[in-house]
């Protein structure tokens, strides 16, 4: 027999938990599946500074941690397990976990977020979060007037790398062509940059740093021409890897209406998806800001547009 709830959100993270706060405190029914990373992004992020309330900042896991303890004061509780597949064709809505156990929902909130493409050269996963990064607003002001790389092409790394420049003493832009995929406006922009240069034909070969005090931390960077095969040394503080998110929506393909980048597409200012009484949060549906503050907005936003469905729709 299928398990039924009231509200289902899909996902956890800024989005998901305070959806599940929102809804929880209008009086629903609220199960968070957390997915097979609980708490979202945030937990491989190292000091959160930008998140207003925490004046000192707080650590990506301490943060998320105090989300789901808030959210399941006021009743929302947590399932330990990802939503795989979903019916989404008559209600009430129909969703199969990896290990094929069904639940059942009057409406459903989805926030499975985004995820960071990565290249996995050598020292990457080593020197992630204390030295690598894939958002310059999130962790640029750590390294203000500090020597930084960025590697990417497109338009988000001419973003990121214009955004640096006004923190850091100097950015170098890698990019395995000579052309870049950025629209003209970006790579003019960042190209006219006094502080931003430029190895183009080149790739990231491995990230080195240091341990001190039992701390990892990013020093270097070996950088390989992809047409000579010489490999320069250079020194770092930081990276950033510029080349987009992939959105956590493929079990939704066919079903939600997605953009052309797998985005969930929602209806004008509200979180409403194209089918009544499913709606999204988070960075699925945000391309563009990808913060935990507005992330967290999203949710909120969810919460209330479902609350206010099921009152019509019960």
């Amino acid at each position: 027999m299928a398990e039924h709830h009231q509200l289902i959100v899909v996902g956890s993270g800024p989005a998901g938990f305070t959806a599940g706060l929102y809804a929880s405190r209008a009086n629903l029914e609220v199960v968070i599946f957390e997915g097979d990373q609980p708490g979202g992004q945030l937990m491989i992020t190292t000091e959160v500074e930008n998140y207003p309330g925490f004046p000192d900042g707080v650590m990506g896991p301490e943060m998320m941690d105090i989300f789901r303890k808030q959210a399941h004061r006021f009743g929302a509780k947590s399932i330990y397990e990802t939503i795989e597949r979903v019916d989404f064709s008559n209600r009430p809505f129909k969703l199969y976990t990896t290990n094929n156990k069904e639940y059942t929902a009057d409406a459903v909130i989805i926030s499975t977020g985004a995820t960071a493409r990565r290249l996995h050269a050598k020292g990457e996963d080593e020197y992630w979060g204390v030295g690598i990064s894939a958002c310059a607003t999130c962790d640029g002001f750590f390294f203000r007037n500090q020597k930084v790389f960025v590697i990417g092409g497109g338009d988000t790394a001419m973003e990121e790398a214009n955004y640096l420049a006004n923190l850091c003493s100097s950015v170098t832009i890698v990019h395995r062509r000579q052309e870049f995929r950025a629209s003209k406006i970006m790579s003019e922009r960042a190209e006219k940059n006094p502080k931003i240069n430029f190895l183009l034909d080149s790739v990231i070969d491995e990230y080195t740093g240091v341990t001190e005090n039992g701390i990892k931390r990013l020093t270097g960077v070996k950088v390989r021409n992809v047409k000579t095969g010489e490999i320069t040394e250079h020194s770092a503080d930081g990276a950033f890897i510029a080349i987009g998110h992939d959105p956590s929506t493929k079990f939704l393909k066919g079903i939600i209406d997605l953009d052309e980048n797998g985005y969930i597409v929602t209806q004008g200012k509200s979180t409403y998806t194209n089918i009544p009484g499913v709606f999204a949060c988070g960075d699925c549906q945000d391309h563009v800001y990808r913060q935990a503050v507005t992330a967290a907005g999203s949710g909120c936003m969810a919460a209330i547009d479902a609350e206010r469905w099921l009152g019509e729709h019960s």
